[in-house]
């Protein structure tokens, strides 16, 4: 390995959000720890105050009438993940011209290209697993993604 392709490496981890990375060949052994220079912080919770109590103001009828919105949770559970095989760059292209492989309600069948990932050097495909509807993409392009990183949101009904 020479030292360029060395220190690409260094760069992509620093910028990847990796700790630490070991690569052992039979020429050769390279370990890369990241040691953050931020010292580590303890939080302790504060001794809870004494609640005071407020007289609310009076209300107008319109105030009293409007219900009170509570968020809306999605039901997942029927969701299913493609998730990353390797660590990489992900790329929702296969160049920065090209239109993207797969959009949000677009229709997905098994063994169909999804997205790139990018890992020295290297283009890989990634095929789904799955047939149905993108639901949601979980990465934005061009970000560094982990082994078994969640990508996209398939709902194998749509």
């Amino acid at each position: 390995m020479k030292a360029k392709e060395i220190q690409d490496l260094i760069d992509f981890i620093s910028n990847s959000g990796l700790a630490e990375v070991k690569i052992e060949t039979e020429e050769f052994k390279l370990s890369i720890k990241k040691y953050s220079e931020a010292p580590a912080v303890k939080f302790e919770a504060a001794p809870a105050a004494p609640a005071q109590v407020a007289h609310p103001a009076p209300m107008s009828s319109a105030q009293a009438a409007a219900p009170i919105a509570a968020p809306v949770k999605e039901d997942t559970s029927r969701l299913i993940e493609i998730k990353s095989p390797m660590i990489g760059t992900f790329y929702r292209t296969s160049n920065p011209d090209a239109d993207p492989f797969v959009s949000v309600g677009d229709s997905v069948s098994s063994g169909q290209t999804v997205c790139i990932i990018e890992a020295m050097k290297l283009f890989n495909e990634i095929e789904s697993e799955v047939s149905g509807k993108i639901v949601k993409i979980l990465v934005d392009n061009a970000t560094p993604v982990e082994y078994d990183q969640p990508l996209f949101l398939v709902d194998p009904a749509g």
